[in-house]
């Protein structure tokens, strides 16, 4: 594999596995030491980044609150998308918990603060087992997994976080209003992660077509032939986590992500066009 044959593509004298392995630990390593150093960071300002940050997505006085109300009155929709603040107060059960909540909050964001560091260091190891052609379409990879990743970190954050604890904290089952959400700061904290990183890794499906398609597993084609049912999805998305039954505010959940599907269907198409003539040219 040429993984395994990494120095060979450079002329040198061909690496052992455990070699190989002595290469990754160090790729490894270095990423920790980043994360640590961005968790140290964090965690020194743990109450600012608290109070700012991390409970922005429940605070009434929260951005996305604020111009998501002014474009609803900006197009004539009325308060369809003015959320009402989430009243829940959070607590913490066990005598550890919030120091244990502070070091998962200094870790996650240690991750995606370090995260462009991260896949460079990947990037470093797996770069010398691909050849010229190859390097030459992966121009610019940091920058474009980076800005896919920080731009869903970012949709998740501003947009999909609030609509989703709005809808979660106003949600209640029965008629008596019998219970009351007291969620603890941990479970806020894994619903914010799993919002912010998932939708991180969700922006990263151009990056994730173009991949696929490269190496034959997925065409142009399977993508527009699947597009009816991806936009199905993704608006039975929309509507579940929109807090209010009117269209537009479901739409503007669901345009990033449709818009996400059609780049990917762009970007497989590219890809797969080069690829053709990559063959065309190898048989000439």
């Amino acid at each position: 594999m040429a993984l395994f044959n990494r120095t060979a593509v450079e002329g040198k004298e061909e690496m052992t596995f455990i070699d190989h392995l002595e290469e990754l630990r160090g790729h490894i390593i270095r990423s920790v030491i980043a994360i640590l150093v961005a968790a140290v960071f964090i965690f020194i300002y743990r109450n600012w980044i608290f109070d700012n940050i991390i409970v922005g997505p429940i605070n009434k006085n929260f951005i996305s609150y604020k111009v998501l109300c002014d474009f609803s009155h900006w197009a004539h929709m009325g308060e369809a998308l003015c959320m009402p603040p989430v009243e829940v107060t959070m607590q913490s059960t066990t005598f550890g918990g919030q120091f244990l909540s502070s070091i998962t909050m200094a870790f996650v964001g240690g991750i995606i603060i370090a995260f462009p560091f991260i896949f460079w260091e990947f990037w470093r190891f797996v770069k010398p087992a691909l050849k010229e052609k190859e390097l030459n379409n992966t121009k610019f990879v940091i920058f474009w997994v980076s800005f896919f990743f920080f731009s869903g970190a970012a949709f998740g954050y501003f947009l999909l976080g609030p609509f989703t604890f709005n809808f979660l904290a106003g949600f209640q089952l029965g008629t008596e209003n019998m219970i009351v959400t007291r969620p603890t700061f941990a479970d806020y904290l894994d619903n914010l992660t799993n919002i912010i990183l998932g939708c991180g890794l969700a922006f990263e499906l151009p990056v994730l077509a173009y991949i696929l398609t490269k190496i034959g597993l997925i065409t142009p084609k399977f993508l527009r032939d699947t597009r009816k049912y991806a936009i199905i999805i993704i608006l039975i998305v929309a509507a579940f986590i929109t807090p209010s039954p009117d269209w537009m505010s479901q739409l503007i959940v669901f345009t990033p992500l449709w818009i996400l599907y059609e780049l990917s269907i762009l970007v497989s198409a590219r890809v797969a066009k080069k690829n053709k003539e990559q063959e065309n040219e190898e048989w000439d």
